[in-house]
């Protein structure tokens, strides 16, 4: 038996086909379905590429989400995965899936954490601040942006004079490339244990 995994995003989408192509050889878990917002996100493009299932909903779907949770159990999905999914969370969702939903930040919360701090704008304020590291913090979705309980940071030293706000992304991402799907599997296997 394999977890089976739903990743939103609302982007481009290089976090999940790494976590797609990451969970192909996992003994754990699968990517089942990818969820986006917005219906000309290039994430679908590489879910149609990678052969995934996908779903685009709206803004309605989302705030009364029971059309939505009908479908994701209709999938058996056991776990949630944000990447790089802009809106926030609601209730009947979280719900729903009771810790079982996941968020990667690409910062050190609780700095640069809560509404409007998402991708470069996230770079920048660490940037102007002159922070010497920065990095990945992987966490549980509460009904708040970025305050659910951490399961797993990373930090990067950076020097905040010499590297451009860019340069600072492109280290960020290596980490999320590396250590996300590691930390999913690892929640995965908790759930395996669980049931």
């Amino acid at each position: 038996m394999k977890v089976n995994i739903a990743i939103f995003a609302s982007g481009s989408g290089t976090n999940a086909e790494n976590l797609v192509r990451y969970f192909r050889a996992s003994p754990v878990a699968r990517v089942r379905l990818i969820v986006s917002n917005r219906p000309d996100a290039y994430v679908l493009q590489r879910a149609k590429n990678l052969n995934v299932e996908s779903v685009v909903i709206n803004r309605a779907q989302w705030q009364s989400p029971e059309k939505l949770v009908h479908e994701l159990k209709k999938r058996k999905i056991d776990l949630v995965v944000l990447a790089g999914f802009l809106w926030l969370v609601p209730e009947k969702l979280i719900g729903a899936f009771p810790g079982r939903i996941i968020n990667i930040h690409p910062a050190l919360l609780p700095k640069y954490g809560g509404k409007g701090m998402y991708g470069n704008k996230v770079h920048e304020s660490v940037k102007r601040n002159r922070e010497t590291t920065t990095g990945i913090t992987i966490h549980f979705v509460d009904k708040q942006y970025d305050t659910g309980s951490i399961v797993f940071q990373k930090t990067v030293e950076i020097n905040p004079w010499l590297f451009s706000a860019g340069f600072i992304a492109k280290k960020v991402h290596e980490l999320e490339y590396e250590w996300y799907p590691k930390v999913v599997e690892g929640v995965a296997e908790k759930i395996l244990m669980a049931e």
